[in-house]
């Protein structure tokens, strides 16, 4: 049974999805060879892969933080082709039946402004317009990523979707932060960089517990082998240096990892056998890993 909410301290965390969307298998996985890729990862005939817009919603006593905003619902027909997206159940279903809405969000964190994770962001009104999604919150988002992504290269230009951020600056709704920073108690934005320079992750901590949230350093429970580096990263030796320093504290404190793109779980642990990190899903509620390694 998948694992979609945890107790985390004095914290609730609930698992939501804004739904699915398909990638090219080879793309995700870089240099590693699709004859093994493919066997945690099946592809289809046009050689893609399905993957989760998995959020986080985190509930703590000073307030509710939205990790993530997935795809959102502002793509026309030619986009959502390429992709093929399925918008089931949507993000705003799924907080919904959790007992949330929109208005309720005090906190939005974008790991990074690729359109699969902030495109929620806003969506547009009767008017055509995009407007916030999330009118109360603030946004925490990297200020070198937000600079990177108004002004992208020929490389990066067609991830970068303007209508999914700027929007908010009119608003007034943008928090910038430089590098490591306190979100509210108990939550804060922590560079991992690779994906993108200034990519970020999110720690969330509560009465010695500890959530981490990897956002696309490590995009699936597939991604756990330090080679298992996407060629949509920027920086892939970044990329792998995050992970081994992440992944270090994590398996001695025993964190929880919560993943933004895989099909089958929301959260599992690290752990490591004759030298290689593997992954532990979680089968119960209270963030005990269980299983089989994947």
């Amino acid at each position: 049974m998948i694992v979609n909410k945890l107790r985390l301290g004095n914290f609730d965390i609930y698992g939501l999805t804004d739904g699915y969307f398909y990638l090219d298998g080879g793309a995700m996985f870089g240099v590693v060879p699709k004859t093994l890729w493919e066997k945690k990862c099946p592809a289809d005939a046009k050689n893609r892969i399905k993957l989760a817009l998995n959020s986080v919603l985190i509930k703590t006593p000073q307030g509710l933080v939205l990790v993530e905003t997935g795809i959102g619902t502002k793509l026309d027909q030619k986009f959502r082709g390429i992709y093929c997206v399925e918008k089931e159940p949507g993000l705003l279903s799924s907080l919904s039946r959790w007992g949330f809405s929109p208005e309720d969000i005090d906190f939005v964190i974008n790991t990074h402004l690729h359109f699969d994770h902030c495109g929620g962001n806003t969506f547009r009104n009767e008017k055509g317009e995009a407007v916030p999604t999330f009118p109360r919150a603030r946004y925490i988002i990297q200020r070198g990523e937000w600079e990177w992504a108004k002004q992208p290269n020929e490389r990066e230009k067609s991830s970068y979707l303007e209508e999914n951020f700027l929007p908010l600056e009119d608003y007034g709704l943008v928090d910038l932060v430089d590098g490591d920073s306190r979100v509210t108690e108990g939550v804060e934005v922590v560079l991992s960089p690779g994906h993108t320079h200034r990519h970020q992750s999110v720690k969330v901590f509560s009465q010695g517990k500890t959530l981490f949230y990897l956002g696309d350093l490590v995009p699936t429970s597939a991604h756990i082998g330090l080679s298992y580096i996407m060629s949509y990263d920027l920086f892939p030796l970044e990329t792998l240096e995050s992970k081994k320093k992440f992944y270090e504290q994590a398996k001695e404190e025993d964190w929880v990892l919560a993943f933004v793109h895989d099909p089958l779980y929301y959260f599992g642990k690290v752990g490591k056998k004759n030298n290689k990190y593997e992954f532990l899903p979680l089968l119960s509620g209270d963030g005990s890993p269980g299983g089989p390694p994947r």
